[in-house]
């Protein structure tokens, strides 16, 4: 195994167009226990961890400009106010070692359906910004997983940042797991009111090949906010409203059995989960909407 270590992010970019199989690493959560358990076997190894552009971030007027390799420490830190279901997600990481090593870029090269982040990036609607000598260009969340551990990257593409709309109403994760620390998600689920486009949109985890979204629940439960004019009223969710929402994303999902858990129990605590977070994410969303109307 060959080790790259490049200085810049231009000697990164023509070291993954010159060895395309190269794997790049930064944290490294991923990738060492892959290597150390003889799953992968890499030609090449590319360490970014000299890139400093992949560990900082920016926050713009509408959204955040998050670099690949920013530690999950620093998320819940510094962006809680800005991107909240992704600091939740970033609390249930591993151990605080991890969460010092370990971004968002790791989870997204890896596109495992059990990366801690992936929920809460499709419930904010996020967009993957790769480059290559050949140019930039920016992914929807919705368009990056094409497979179990796959994903849009092209061989010679890196991924450099990941652009998040600044949150606009309250957002929620929730994880089940095997123990409460250092433990893979028998399955997660992100939720997120955009209550500027009187939307929800969620992201659930290693309950189907890939992470994806409950969107037949969207979709039901945009419609019934509408129609009951729940977003001007701030009205109670209605237990028959939540079930029906929670009874689509349990839908929505096609897990497996496996170690961890069964298909059948991923199916009922992704339901649990998106009652739960549902129920929680409207109750705050009531609350400012009540400080509003106070204020005015």
């Amino acid at each position: 195994m060959d080790f790259l270590r490049p200085a810049s992010w231009e000697e990164a970019l023509a070291a993954k167009a010159e060895h395309p199989t190269a794997v790049p690493i930064a944290g490294g959560t991923d990738v060492m226990v892959e290597i150390n358990f003889d799953h992968r076997r890499p030609e090449y190894l590319m360490d970014l961890t000299r890139i400093g552009d992949l560990y900082a971030w920016e926050v713009g007027r509408d959204t955040v400009r998050l670099g690949a390799s920013v530690p999950y420490a620093e998320i819940m830190e510094h962006l809680r106010p800005e991107l909240p279901g992704l600091a939740l997600a970033s609390h249930t990481v591993a151990s605080p070692q991890i969460r010092n090593r370990g971004g968002v870029g790791g989870n997204l090269g890896t596109a495992s359906p059990a990366g801690d982040a992936h929920p809460a990036l499709l419930a904010a609607g996020a967009e993957v910004e790769v480059e290559s000598v050949r140019g930039s260009r920016r992914i929807p969340i919705d368009d990056f997983y094409t497979g179990v551990k796959r994903n849009a990257l092209a061989p010679d593409e890196l991924i450099r940042a990941v652009h998040i709309d600044k949150a606009d109403g309250p957002q929620q994760y929730s994880k089940v797991g095997t123990r409460n620390a250092m433990v893979i998600a028998v399955c997660a689920f992100g939720l997120a009111l955009h209550p500027e486009t009187r939307t929800v949109r969620t992201g659930i985890g290693s309950a189907a090949p890939t992470p994806i979204r409950a969107r037949a629940a969207e979709d039901f439960l945009d419609a019934a906010l509408e129609e009951g004019g729940f977003w001007d009223n701030g009205k109670i969710i209605t237990p028959s409203l939540a079930k029906r929402f929670a009874d689509l994303c349990a839908a929505a999902c096609n897990p497996i059995d496996d170690v961890r858990g069964t298909a059948s129990y991923r199916r009922h605590a992704v339901g649990v989960m998106a009652r739960r977070t549902l129920t929680w994410t409207w109750e705050s969303y009531r609350g400012a909407h009540r400080t509003t109307e106070g204020a005015a």
